[in-house]
């Protein structure tokens, strides 16, 4: 698979708890990605972070309060980025969805060992 020097990259920003058909919907994204053929997705997972209702999600075990941020990032051509967008407009519910331009270096597996 080749990825253009001028890609995209899609960061989608919501919570370890959300939900799509009976997933975790992070990892919901990932699959769709993957069945569209996408370049790459990574999932992060974020110790602490608050949202647009400002409520702050920790991993400090006194204010422990689970649903933890969770930030998918792809990167690809803007034509295979935009074809997710749609569906994406369906499974995220609340959270935030950004996108910029990105110049890519390098892209490719790792030799084997």
């Amino acid at each position: 698979m080749t990825i253009p020097e001028e890609g995209c990259l899609l960061r989608i920003h919501i919570g370890e708890d959300d939900r799509w058909d009976g997933i975790p919907l992070y990892e919901a994204i990932v699959l769709r990605a993957r069945e569209l053929g996408m370049a790459g997705a990574t999932v992060l997972r974020g110790s602490m972070g608050f949202g647009k209702a400002s409520r702050i999600h920790t991993a400090k075990v006194l204010r422990m309060s689970g649903d933890l941020p969770v930030i998918v990032e792809l990167v690809d051509s803007q034509e295979k980025i935009d074809t997710l967008l749609p569906e994406l407009d369906e499974m995220v519910a609340g959270g935030l969805v950004t996108m910029e331009r990105v110049r890519v270096l390098k892209y490719g597996a790792a030799p084997e060992r």
